[in-house]
């Protein structure tokens, strides 16, 4: 896919998934419009401000759908997972359009860009929509999508309380005494947010995955003030410094993807050094949760089929659930052999920040929340089919954990492993199934459909049919509603009798599974011992 961020508007546009405010808005007001709007938003005259405001793009599954050319959801995933298995190496670049307007130093100014504030309890306006690149000298490169608070004209917060592979360049760097450089690119298209979101391992370049989503190499270009690069494409650029202050400074509150405000946390300062830009630049405010939810889902489906793929697990269909906020839970159902309920819930849990996981056998469908309680209140036994992980890694954002000053919480990953447990006799989970469901239908009723009676038979006729089903059942069982229908010239009374007249004669009997056999035969049950 060769669309930039512009096209990619353009084509939102047209499809009446964009819509165009030419009128005064004020800034205080971006937010909740966008909350209220069924499509996104392009606020053209931002009270104050030079530079246009766009916000809410992927903030429902259609436009997500869309910004990653794909027609079904799960083609999402598909697409990621061919993207981290073939990831194609970025391509560099000399100059691009963000390097039409430069300030450095002095001259930056946070201030003149539009940069929204989200809920009432927001500690200040959010730079939410960066995408962030930073190398360390011996862990390579790496790319990913961090908050930035501003507190003045030229100094953020950065939001790295979560472990990851940013926290660690800014902790080895902290622990050297030095910045480390970052370079943040705002107003790219959903293709490099969301392979930025992707959390690779360590030596595994960001932009090379987002290169794999496209097909074709993403462009970088290089920085003046550090020696890192930036997205070509971006709308905006910051080059800045995460400074070695260490995780000091008051950052937050903020509106997160768990939908519900988050709390105050203690990070790192950054260094605005410069900021270029197009000269017609579009300020791009990823708008939450939604935004974030629908970028960050697919990520957790790749991670999550890899490695049940690793673990040999065979996967009929994965739910990542909007309830779990899309990070924290996850419905699986699997083919099953013995014991790989437990194997994929390991395996699971080792995804991420995956906090509860579920898993189903394959006839339990992972989207309807009916029937996964369901498997859950008919195929578990607390005692051996709960598996509970503590001290595991855990997402601060988490607001059932411990908070406060320099804290970095551990949790708890819970496992449920819903399938039919082992040695439990299959017919004990046949489903209620309807007799004649194929060819007795409520509406030919509805429209007047009468059925025929069949032969109602004397006790002569009783007898007959009696030794006709007795000779079937010896051959083989039979369900009860089989034999009605495999002697359906009787009106169903006679064959009720008939079955009776079988077993006051002591000869009718069942077997293991609940069908029709003679008493004594091969096939019939025997009583438990007592």
């Amino acid at each position: 896919m060769q669309e930039n961020f512009r096209q990619f508007l353009d084509r939102l546009r047209q499809t009446g998934e964009l819509v165009d405010l030419h009128q005064p808005v004020d800034i205080r007001h971006i937010a909740t419009l966008v909350d209220q709007a069924n499509t996104a938003l392009y606020f053209h005259n931002v009270i104050g401000y030079e530079m246009p405001v766009v916000s809410g793009l992927i903030r429902t599954r259609e436009r997500s759908m869309m910004a990653l050319g794909c027609e079904t959801y799960r083609e999402i995933e598909d697409k990621l997972t061919q993207a981290i298995n073939h990831p194609i190496p970025p391509k560099y670049v000399k100059t691009s359009p963000a390097r039409e307007v430069v300030v450095v130093g002095d001259e930056v100014d946070l201030y003149k860009l539009p940069i929204p504030i989200s809920s009432i309890f927001d500690g200040g306006p959010m730079i939410t929509a960066g995408v962030v690149i930073a190398r360390d000298p011996e862990l390579g490169i790496n790319s990913g999508i961090y908050r930035f608070i501003v507190k003045e004209k030229s100094l953020t917060g950065i939001d790295i309380v979560t472990p990851n592979n940013m926290r660690l360049f800014a902790q080895r760097a902290y622990e050297s005494g030095r910045a480390l450089p970052i370079s943040i690119s705002i107003g790219t298209h959903p293709i490099e947010i969301t392979g930025s979101g992707y959390r690779a391992p360590l030596g595994v370049d960001e932009m090379a995955i987002a290169g794999g989503l496209r097909g074709s190499p993403v462009e970088l270009a290089p920085c003046t003030t550090i020696d890192l690069p930036y997205v070509a494409d971006a709308e905006i650029v910051l080059e800045a410094e995460i400074l070695p202050t260490g995780w000091t400074w008051p950052e937050g509150r903020f509106g997160e993807f768990t939908r519900l405000m988050g709390g105050l946390h203690w990070n790192p300062l950054v260094r605005i050094k410069a900021i270029s830009r197009r000269k017609d630049a579009i300020y791009y405010n990823l708008h939450m949760p939604w935004e974030n939810t629908w970028l960050a889902a697919p990520t957790r489906y790749a991670a999550i089929r890899q490695a049940l793929r690793t673990a040999g697990v065979q996967v009929k269909d994965i739910n990542v659930t909007l309830g779990g906020c899309a990070f924290w839970h996850a419905v699986i159902s699997i083919k099953k052999q013995p014991g790989e309920g437990k194997n994929a819930l390991l395996a699971a849990l080792s995804v991420m920040d995956l906090k509860h996981v579920v898993v189903v056998d394959d006839d339990i469908d992972v989207f309807d929340p009916t029937e996964v309680e369901w498997a859950i209140a008919t195929r578990v036994q607390g005692d051996k089919d709960v598996m509970v992980v503590g001290n595991a890694r855990a997402k601060p954002l988490d607001p059932s954990l411990p908070q406060g000053y320099g804290v970095v919480p551990t949790g708890a990953k819970v496992g449920i492993d819903a399938t039919i447990p082992e040695g439990i006799p299959r017919e004990y989970y046949e489903r209620i199934t309807y007799a004649y469901a194929d060819r007795a239908k409520i509406s030919d009723y509805i429209d007047g459909k009468s059925d025929e009676a069949g032969i109602a038979g004397d006790d002569i006729e009783v007898a007959s049919l009696a030794n006709k089903i007795l000779g079937a059942i010896g051959k083989e069982p039979l369900y009860y509603t089989d034999i009605a229908e495999r002697f359906a010239a009787y009106d169903f009374r006679t064959v009720a009798r008939a079955l009776g007249h079988l077993h006051v004669a002591e000869k009718l009997w069942q077997d293991p599974r609940g069908r029709m056999c003679v008493r004594g035969s091969e096939f019939a049950a025997k009583p438990p011992r007592r």
